[in-house]
């Protein structure tokens, strides 16, 4: 990356008498408490990204905005031409029909010589699921065809730290060159066109390019972990510029303090100086993201949030989300809630040039305790394409107002107090 230029320190720190700034210092200085006052434009967003979790944007990407089940057509396409090998890191696989397409063609590249390796998280794909049909129906077939499994971080024995460090990440690479993240899945859900309430509204991104790259070393930490070795280099080709899409990969661990992906989500607020769209299965974010957001809409950015409605796989969290709107709603952001089925992308847009899309949730969960991952992406197009999904998704969501259904409650606030807890370490 070119170093920027003319990027003096007080544009890059937060401005002491600031709103929040001073009153940071009376409570102890809470970490990262801003508001961050970046530098305009990706040049200066990059080199902020940069300085807080080591990721920059690099040109060359090619990049493919990909929602619901249309994810898995194209991905089958890229498993079914694969060369060399098909890494997967995914957090829920159970039987069903897409797991059977994932399967069939594995097993088929596979007995053409070609390396496949695949890690799941025993949580969502076998000890909690209810369906302990992983090892059988899918982890056997596999094996017997020569692709290997591993689980990471089996659970037998251990505590709840152990518990609630999973990975969370949803990652699929190709020869090295392709990848693909987003919220899906192998399972039932992710199918379809998320219209009805069988079939989750969902995002996902397919990138070839630069980040392909760090996408890969992301699963090859993972596979180590999980008993696997050292990939051959074969794996790690050079990165080819294929496309005019700057873009990089934000990978994210649980740890004690601030972690990758909450820096991640407060530099891509902070970058916002028009609009900032926040579309997220899980919303209902840390105090000080929340404060962050709220100062937005005093600068007079337009924060539009959508979140699930009813059709929800997790009672407590909306209830948690739903525990935001009020002060969100006094600070002048605009709040939908998704009705067809469960709303379950992660993404984030802001002005005309920046998008994110993958696993991050906006809840403490995610943010402090799961392993996660990001593309950050600058590419006008592509936010034009997110936008247009914006437009399709707001015409089956319901406004919410402060007189529908947008105070809190007492139950509500209980949910956030609890969901809060669950991801608190500092």
């Amino acid at each position: 990356m070119d170093e920027p230029q003319d990027l003096t320190e007080t544009e890059i720190l937060p401005q002491p008498g600031a709103h929040g700034f001073d009153g940071a210092r009376e409570r102890g200085r809470h970490e990262m408490h801003g508001p961050f006052v970046l530098p305009p434009g990706p040049q200066g967003f990059s080199f902020s990204l940069y300085q807080s979790t080591g990721a920059a944007l690099m040109p060359g990407h090619r990049l493919e905005l990909l929602d619901n089940g249309a994810v898995f057509d194209r991905m089958l396409e890229d498993i079914h031409a694969a060369r060399e090998s098909v890494h997967i890191l995914v957090y829920i696989w159970r039987p069903c029909d897409v797991s059977d397409r994932i399967i069939e063609a594995l097993v088929e590249r596979s007995g053409a010589g070609v390396a496949c390796r695949v890690v799941v998280d025993p949580v969502g794909s076998e000890e909690l699921s209810g369906d302990k049909d992983f090892d059988q129906k899918v982890e056997k077939v596999l094996c017997e065809a020569g692709v290997e499994v591993h689980y990471y971080r089996l659970l037998a024995g251990k505590v709840m730290g152990r518990l609630l460090g999973r990975t969370h990440q949803k990652l699929v690479i190709i020869d090295g060159r392709i990848a693909y993240t987003g919220g899906f899945g192998f399972w039932k859900v992710w199918e379809g066109n998320g219209q009805s309430p069988e079939e989750w509204r969902d995002t996902s991104v397919r990138v070839e390019g630069p980040a392909a790259r760090e996408m890969q070393l992301s699963f090859s930490r993972y596979w180590q972990e999980s008993g696997g070795g050292l990939l051959p280099p074969s794996t790690f080709p050079e990165p080819a510029l294929v496309g005019d899409s700057e873009a990089c990969f934000v990978e994210s661990s649980g740890k004690l303090g601030i972690t990758d992906a909450e820096r991640m989500v407060r530099m891509v607020i902070a970058a916002a100086r028009e609009r900032l769209w926040i579309a997220n299965a899980y919303f209902s974010p840390p105090n000080e993201i929340l404060e962050q957001l709220e100062e937005k809409c005093r600068q007079g950015v337009e924060l539009r949030i959508l979140g699930p409605g009813p059709i929800h796989d997790v009672k407590v969290i909306r209830a948690s989300q739903r525990s935001t709107y009020e002060r969100l709603l006094d600070a002048g952001a605009r709040i939908y809630e998704y009705q067809p089925s469960m709303m379950h992308a992660k993404t984030m847009l802001v002005d005309d040039w920046l998008a994110v899309v993958g696993s991050t949730n906006m809840d403490s969960l995610s943010l402090n305790k799961l392993g996660e991952g990001s593309l950050v992406i600058n590419d006008a197009e592509f936010v034009r394409k997110m936008e247009r999904c914006w437009a399709k998704d707001l015409r089956v969501s319901k406004e919410i107002s402060l007189e529908n259904g947008g105070r809190t409650n007492p139950w509500r606030r209980l949910a956030r107090r609890a969901t809060q807890l669950v991801g608190h370490d500092r």
